[in-house]
């Protein structure tokens, strides 16, 4: 799992194709949002928008960026020969899952200053809160995104189809973090108690363990 994940991100920090692109995307949506819900404006309440706005961005950029998952492997074979590997094929989905989730969370914290930067928003109050929700917000979309992109890996349609995919199956864990993250920049303290909470690391928990079982029949058939 651990080789598999150190593996593709040696090979995205090589290109920095899915990393450049995702990061410039997101930083172009926080801009373009920002003329639209003008910060300065004092009859638009930004912090009551911002959680649904950050992760409305991550979401965007979490579908351009996790679709290369297995598209990359498509060259010279190497699908196959990873498939062909002495290795559980839930160790190649963990470490890619992995990979994926490190990459995600690297764009979302460059992301999370630029908003804080646009839209005036004091990200510092409760920021090892807001990391903990990014961190449990992020970790479905990597698995998901994983799983899916192996869905789809070979279908010629495969950047419209993954997103098209994902995001009705990403909707609890989306509401959730969006409820957690906006309560965040309202500066109201994360409670250990709330069902929003309590939903998030659910999914965590139960997607993961179904994508783990799954995926010898979705990646060997």
């Amino acid at each position: 799992m651990w080789t598999i994940a150190a593996k593709d991100l040696r090979s995205e920090f090589r290109t920095r194709e899915a990393i450049n692109a995702s990061l410039a995307f997101s930083i172009t949506i926080l801009v373009l949002f920002s003329f639209a819900f003008d910060p300065e404006n004092p009859d638009i309440k930004i912090d009551e928008l911002a959680g649904g706005l950050l992760w409305m961005v991550y979401s965007f950029a979490a579908a351009l960026a996790l679709n290369r998952t297995f598209a990359r492997e498509l060259q010279n074979d190497c699908l196959d020969a990873l498939l062909a590997a002495p290795i559980p094929q839930s160790a190649l989905f963990l470490g890619k899952t992995l990979a994926n989730f490190a990459l995600l969370l690297a764009i979302e914290i460059l992301s999370l200053a630029a908003f804080g930067i646009f839209y005036h928003v004091n990200v510092l109050e409760h920021l090892a809160s807001l990391l903990l929700v990014i961190v449990l917000g992020t970790w479905p979309m990597a698995a998901m995104g994983t799983f899916f992109s192996a869905i789809t890996v070979n279908l010629r349609l495969r950047e419209l189809m993954l997103p098209v995919m994902i995001y009705p199956a990403l909707v609890p864990a989306l509401l959730a973090a969006i409820s957690l993250t906006g309560g965040l920049l309202h500066g109201d303290p994360l409670r250990v108690d709330d069902g929003a909470l309590k939903i998030l690391v659910s999914f965590d928990i139960i997607f993961t363990s179904v994508a783990v079982i799954l995926i010898d029949f979705v990646l060997v058939g």
